[in-house]
C-alpha cells in the first residue's frame, strides 16, 4: 500500500459530517480580516490529503479558491476502497468532485499532473498556502523549495504506520523541511494504520485554517510527532541550518 490509499472510510466519514462543516463555517464567519480570494494548494491527494479538503474547505467563506495536483489514476487494486465505476478515473479529479458536492461555492482547480522540479513552482503561483500530502520524500523537498521559491507557508505532514510527523514552514522565519531532515527517512513502515492518516491529516488541516485565518501559533521550528502506539504526541526543537541548500543563510534560493 502507498499514502495513496490509506483509510477511505475516514474520508467518507469527514465529508459526510454536518457538525465539523458546520463548525468550521463558525470558524470562518468570525474572521471578518480574512481575506474572500485566499487559495491553497494541496498536493497529493490521498487521504490524509482528503482529511485536510474536507475540513478546511467544508467553509467555502474562509477559503472558496483551491488547487489539488496528483497524476495517479483509481487502479483494481484500489476496488476494497473506492468505487468499482471509479477505476481509471484520476484521484484528484473524483476529490474535486466531491468537495464541489459538499460545498457548490467552492473553485476546486484539479490538475492529474505529478509534482517535479520543472513544474512545482508553476502550481505554487497564486496560492497562498501550500499542502504537503505527498508520500515520497522527493516530491516533500521539491514542494519545500517552491514554497520559498514563492515566499508562501508548507504545511508538511507524513505518516508511517503507526506513527506521523508535522511541521510547518515559513521562508525566512522557521526551518526548512531540508534543514529538519537532510536526508530522506530509511525503513520507513508502508503499511500504514488508516487511523494514524486520520489524526495527522486533522492536526494538518488545523495548522492550515490556523495560517489562512491569521489565529493562534504555529507549528514552526518544531517537529510535532504523533506514537499511536503510546498514544503520544511529542515536539522536537527545529532550527535553521546556515549552510542548508534551501534556505541557507535567510536566502530563498
Amino acid at each position: 500500500h502507498t499514502a495513496n490509499d490509506i483509510m477511505y472510510n475516514v474520508r467518507e466519514a469527514s465529508i459526510g459530517s454536518s457538525n465539523i462543516a458546520a463548525s468550521i463555517a463558525e470558524i470562518a464567519k468570525g474572521a471578518n480580516e480574512m481575506s474572500s480570494n485566499a487559495g491553497e494548494a494541496v498536493k497529493g491527494s490521498n487521504d490524509m490529503a482528503y482529511n485536510i479538503q474536507s475540513i478546511s474547505e467544508a467553509a467555502g467563506e474562509a477559503n472558496n479558491r483551491a488547487r489539488k495536483v496528483n497524476d495517479s489514476a483509481v487502479e483494481l487494486a484500489d476496488i476494497a476502497v473506492q468505487l468499482r465505476e471509479m477505476v481509471g478515473r484520476f484521484k484528484v479529479e473524483s476529490a474535486a468532485e466531491k468537495i464541489r458536492a459538499l460545498n457548490p461555492d467552492i473553485e476546486v482547480e484539479a490538475l492529474p499532473a505529478a509534482v517535479d522540479s520543472g513544474n512545482a513552482s508553476q502550481m505554487a503561483r497564486g496560492v497562498d498556502l501550500l499542502i504537503d500530502a505527498l508520500d515520497n520524500y522527493e516530491g516533500r523537498y521539491i514542494l519545500n523549495s517552491a514554497a520559498f521559491e514563492r515566499k508562501i507557508p508548507l504545511v508538511h505532514a507524513a505518516v508511517s504506520g503507526f506513527h506521523g510527523q508535522l511541521t510547518t514552514v515559513i521562508p525566512g522565519k522557521t526551518a526548512c523541511l531540508q534543514c529538519a531532515m537532510p536526508h530522506p527517512p530509511e525503513g520507513e513502515d508502508t503499511a500504514i494504520i488508516g487511523v494514524t492518516a486520520g489524526i495527522v491529516g486533522l492536526l494538518q488541516a488545523l495548522e492550515a485554517i490556523k495560517i489562512l485565518l491569521h489565529k493562534g501559533e504555529l507549528s514552526g521550528n518544531v517537529l510535532l510527532v504523533w506514537d499511536g502506539i503510546w498514544c503520544r504526541l511529542d515536539q522536537i526543537p527545529l532550527s535553521r541550518d546556515p549552510d542548508c541548500i534551501v534556505c541557507g543563510k535567510g536566502e530563498y534560493r
